[in-house]
């Protein structure tokens, strides 16, 4: 473990040559009638990733620091994910529930100090809560129940198939969520949703045309509050909420545009290296334990509906894709293979409820593998800020 705390702090220092990029991620939500579409840029320097089917039914755990009690829970829900640094990692995705959730940096984030609650990591909070949550109200509940124990600061927005929306925040190290009455317009960026809305009062959006998280979110608030006042097809739809995500774009860090259709339970995304719009069936799939996981190529050469061009996972596309994002990444070129390795196999000693994975059989020792792979992955956090992560 000194070894390893000496090799990331190396990193770490390393990084620091690459501050100053702004981070910037922006998310709405859309609602008209019983139509209900979200949408998320993710903007970052590479854009490597795969879109995983996750399945319910699966014996999970966190893998927090020794220090820490690792949450621990069965999947109710399958979902799809879009990730980047492997399996049950994700920036983030929808369920089969229709429960959205998508993350942003967000600098005044201050998490509630250690308490006898269960921890996990900042996406390990995703997959958790697309795992048991089937609405917002849910997540919230739930989000009361687990701590965040990480260095990396977020917050999230959240929506459900009923149209419900949230922001989920962490201010003070207390949970703050606005909803219901308390969400005027759902929407957010990289500033807390109360100056976001603040800002957004007092600002025409035709005079927010900065790249500023303020601006972005002014823009997409108003592009939110105009999507209901006129009936649109299906395919319209989509066009506008592709629309608002081009509007508030970084020209050199968006990598992908998602569109969740939570009513029809369909996701269309496009990246920077491939903008053609393609379309996943969330509804097509067999979330059910046992049956494989499946992925898909975030930035694979295809057009139109993908849904039946996934293929089933294999530990070495995982492992394939973290070796691409780190070498893709310039500071963690130098992580050795054995700190990848260890990333790549943690979610691949997960089983199906009341069958032992080879975690729980004691082929490796779980309180080491949590120690080691939470101090990785909160390092490789901190460097994604550094570089404009969210």
């Amino acid at each position: 473990m000194k070894i390893l705390y000496q090799t990331t702090l190396s990193f770490l220092l390393l990084a620091s040559l690459f501050a100053g990029r702004a981070a910037a991620c922006t998310t709405f939500c859309l609602k008209s009638g019983d139509e209900v579409l979200f949408g998320k840029n993710y903007d970052w320097m590479i854009g490597d990733g795969l879109v995983f089917v996750n399945k319910r039914g699966v014996e999970k755990s966190a893998f927090t620091s020794g220090a820490e009690a690792p949450a621990a829970w069965v999947s109710k829900y399958g979902s799809v994910t879009f990730n980047q640094y492997g399996r049950d990692n994700p920036s983030g995705g929808m369920n089969e529930a229709g429960l959205v959730i998508e993350l942003m940096w967000l600098d005044d984030t201050v998490y509630p100090a250690a308490d006898a609650r269960p921890a996990l990591d900042v996406l390990e909070w995703i997959q958790y809560q697309l795992d048991v949550s089937a609405d917002v109200a849910e997540v919230i509940r739930h989000a009361e129940g687990i701590r965040i124990a990480s260095p990396v600061k977020l917050h999230y927005l959240v929506g459900d198939r009923q149209g419900n929306a949230a922001t989920i925040e962490y201010l003070d190290g207390k949970l703050v969520a606005h909803t219901g009455a308390n969400l005027a317009v759902a929407a957010l960026a990289n500033d807390t949703y109360e100056k976001s809305l603040n800002y957004s009062k007092t600002t025409a959006p035709d005079k927010a045309r900065s790249e500023s998280s303020l601006d972005r979110f002014t823009r997409a608030a108003q592009k939110t509050r105009e999507f209901a006042a006129k009936p649109k097809t299906e395919a319209e739809e989509i066009a506008y909420a592709f629309g608002v995500l081009a509007d508030v774009a970084q020209k050199k860090s968006t990598q992908w545009s998602i569109v969740y259709d939570q009513k029809r339970a369909k996701i269309h995304f496009r990246s920077m290296s491939n903008p053609a719009i393609r379309t996943v069936d969330a509804k097509a799939f067999d979330y059910a334990c046992g049956t494989p996981v499946r992925i898909f190529d975030v930035n694979a050469g295809e057009k139109g509906d993908v849904t039946a061009k996934f293929a089933d996972y294999t530990p070495a596309a995982n492992r394939d894709l973290i070796e691409r994002s780190f070498n893709g990444t310039p500071f963690l070129k130098m992580m050795p293979a054995s700190m990848r390795d260890r990333m790549a196999e943690f979610a691949d000693g997960f089983a199906c409820e009341g069958v032992q994975g080879k975690y729980r059989l004691g082929v490796t020792t779980a309180e080491t593998e949590r120690a080691e792979h939470g101090f990785i992955y909160s390092a490789l956090q901190i460097l994604g800020k550094l570089l404009g992560l969210a």
